[in-house]
């Protein structure tokens, strides 16, 4: 099945279409994507958050290249013969270089474990690299396979604002993967939404999953701090945001860690 995805995604690109061999990435997740997958010296720059510890699974690797902001005139300057793309991040810039005839490619954000599998093929074949493609999903499929069987606990995301997420998201999915039962689900925020404390407390969840926080105080990140949520008796874990943000194969192991 992946070998064929992988062929047909090749039969889309030019014919006769060399491989690129100077990729420009201006978002987050395609930055690591790229760096996973492309080949030494393929990615000439990303975006600034790669190298962002807080954010960013691969800081070291994108401190090597060039680190950009996402402007038309910076890329445009760098000699892309591709440039990398979230499908909703830096619209003017994605306009602009494709009016100066520059080849932009854009990718969805990923909100599914199935999304990410797809993300990894397309890469692969948006940097002539398929092998290396197939290496990489051979081994998140692998890890996904051994994460142990989950408790079934009803479990919520908790953030700032009481943001939490849905089951039709990627923290949803990698939820459901962990054989976790989201609350959000049961609240009909199928798509994730501001939870308030008052439902958070009178559901019960057994598990609270909150979010990094950050060195500089936030008036939206107090809630986390409010007594009935200390009094839950609910056991509370730490994701960093860094370890889900994208469609990344780290995302097999969050899952295991939340099963256990």
């Amino acid at each position: 099945m992946v070998r064929a995805a992988l062929i047909l995604l090749m039969l889309a690109l030019p014919a006769g279409a060399a491989p690129p061999q100077r990729v420009v990435s201006m978002n987050l997740c395609t930055d690591q994507l790229a760096l996973l997958v492309g080949a030494p010296g393929q990615v000439v720059s990303v975006s600034w958050l790669a190298a962002d510890s807080r954010v960013s699974l691969m800081p070291d690797a994108a401190r090597a290249v060039t680190l950009n902001h996402g402007l038309a005139e910076e890329i445009y300057l760098l000699q892309p013969d591709l440039v990398l793309a979230g499908t909703y991040t830096t619209r003017a810039t994605v306009d602009m270089l494709r009016r100066l005839g520059l080849r932009v490619e854009t990718m969805a954000p990923a909100a599914s474990i199935s999304d990410v599998r797809g993300g990894i093929t397309h890469m692969g074949a948006l940097l002539d690299r398929p092998e290396r493609a197939a290496e990489v999903l051979a081994g998140f499929d692998a890890a996904l396979a051994a994460i142990p069987s989950g408790s079934g606990a009803k479990a919520a995301t908790y953030g700032a604002n009481g943001w939490t997420a849905g089951g039709q998201t990627l923290a949803g999915d990698v939820m459901r993967a962990a054989g976790l039962r989201l609350l959000a689900e049961r609240l009909g925020l199928d798509y994730g939404g501001s939870l308030a404390l008052e439902q958070l407390v009178l559901a019960g969840p057994e598990l609270v999953i909150t979010a990094s926080r950050y060195a500089l105080p936030s008036r939206a990140e107090e809630i986390l701090h409010h007594p009935a949520l200390t009094a839950l008796s609910a056991r509370r874990v730490t994701v960093p945001d860094r370890n889900w943000v994208c469609g990344l194969p780290h995302i097999a192991d969050v899952a295991r860690e939340l099963a256990r």
